[in-house]
């Protein structure tokens, strides 16, 4: 157990110091404007609007950094992860953020959603390809995936993965172990090899990031 919450521990400083670096990006405002720069999406300092998440963002890499809070986009992009800018849905909570981002798991007519949260540290951070969806974040609540406890000043949060599905963010729904497989069968629909799966639970909210990562898989082969 012990070498399990070691390992953890590493996963999580390796996924704060990515998180901290400058990547390529861009942003859309609230007026339609897209930017494209260097984006920094889960800084440790403060952000310019209470309640809200933020991010930083240059034009180019020897530019000065300015802070755009969630009030001010309506989505950024780094590499192939976009994110969309979101209010906790109206059956929970976000006691850090009224505001944040959460990350658009999968783009369907039925959307999946990522929120990573927990009771310490701010922001947004992306989630590596892992079963329970580790990393770090600033909202509130109960959500599938991974669960642990770490100490250290800052970084000490317990830290999980909720999913949300809907066909925006204003219709967010929380992803639940008993409407896994009915909401994850409709969403993933349109491949049947992979709705056999689920149904046959060879797939749950503890190992979602698979599921995401295999019916992507399986429907990239279909469109070559």
């Amino acid at each position: 157990m012990r070498s399990i919450l070691i390992i953890l521990f590493f996963m999580l400083i390796y996924v704060s110091a990515k998180s901290q670096k400058w990547q390529p990006g861009s942003f859309t405002d609230i007026k339609g404007n897209k930017v494209t720069g260097l984006i920094r999406e889960n800084p440790s300092s403060r952000g310019p609007v209470k309640d809200e998440g933020f991010i930083e963002f240059k034009d180019h890499a020897k530019s000065s950094p300015y802070k755009l809070s969630a009030s001010d986009l309506k989505t950024f992009i780094i590499g192939k992860d976009s994110f969309v800018v979101a209010h906790a849905p109206h059956n929970a909570t976000w006691t850090k953020k009224e505001l944040d981002f959460v990350k658009v798991a999968l783009d369907e007519q039925t959307k999946l959603f990522a929120a990573n949260v927990g009771t310490g540290g701010g922001g947004f951070g992306v989630s590596p390809e892992l079963g329970g969806g580790i990393g770090t974040g600033g909202y509130s609540g109960v959500g599938g995936g991974v669960a642990i406890n770490l100490g250290g000043g800052r970084a000490h949060s317990k830290i999980t993965s909720t999913y949300y599905y809907g066909a925006n963010t204003a219709e967010m729904e929380q992803l639940t172990p008993i409407n896994f497989k009915d909401v994850m069968s409709d969403i993933m629909g349109d491949e049947p090899e992979v709705t056999e799966k689920i149904q046959a639970g060879q797939f749950n909210l503890g190992n979602v990031d698979k599921l995401i990562a295999y019916f992507k898989q399986v429907k990239a082969s279909h469109q070559r």
